[in-house]
């Protein structure tokens, strides 16, 4: 059984679809062990609580670089015994030590078809409202690997999601979350548990059931 930690920051939306697919038994040979927030009295932790996952508090605030904090998750990572991190509206980046800690066992949901709006500053509703300023007509969201290069490691899953005319970036973020990230977050999850995905460079291969 792989023991999951899931990283957060906020609200706990994804962490929230996570749960939910745990209760429905579809995180075959995993298990939600910890949920790790960078600020204190985030409700994601309410949320761990509820579940009856521990929650603990990494606060970013109490360190002085992003590589104090990271080298501090790292050690409680390993304290947990984790054997798969995802990061699910974590909005800190994590250093190098993390990625040589976890080499492809970190997953991350980014609400955008990688590799269009990704990579600095593409977080949150800018991402919506980047791609509704391009105009494009389908977007999405992406569950990768992390790496070192932010939302540029190997690719797990993908699911689009049509634009609609009117469309607000508001309307637009809830619609990919709902039709998007809170399903392929959780396949992914699975998959790595169930011994199912391995890379060969920028590709990621899905074994079959």
């Amino acid at each position: 059984m792989v023991r999951i930690a899931v990283l957060v920051s906020g609200g706990g939306t994804n962490l929230q679809a996570l749960i939910d697919a745990q209760a429905r038994g579809e995180l075959k040979n995993g298990a939600i062990a910890a949920v790790i927030s960078s600020k204190p009295g985030a409700y994601a932790l309410e949320r761990a609580a509820a579940a009856g996952i521990p929650g603990y508090v990494v606060a970013r605030k109490d360190f002085s670089s992003n590589r104090e904090m990271t080298l501090a998750l790292v050690d409680k990572l390993r304290e947990l015994d984790i054997g798969l991190v995802v990061l699910a509206g974590f909005m800190h980046i994590l250093t190098g030590e993390m990625v040589a800690a976890y080499p492809n066992a970190i997953l991350n949901v980014h609400p955008a078809l990688i590799p269009s709006f990704c990579g600095a500053g593409y977080y949150g509703l800018h991402v919506h409202e980047a791609a509704l300023a391009y105009g494009v007509k389908v977007t999405g969201a992406t569950v990768h690997f992390v790496n070192e290069e932010p939302d540029g490691g190997p690719i797990v899953l993908q699911k689009a999601v049509e634009i609609r005319e009117g469309d607000t970036p508001e309307a637009l973020q809830r619609r990919v979350m709902e039709q998007a990230e809170w399903r392929i977050l959780p396949r992914a999850v699975s998959l790595f548990c169930e011994g199912r995905l391995w890379v060969e460079g920028r590709t990621v291969h899905i074994k079959e059931d």
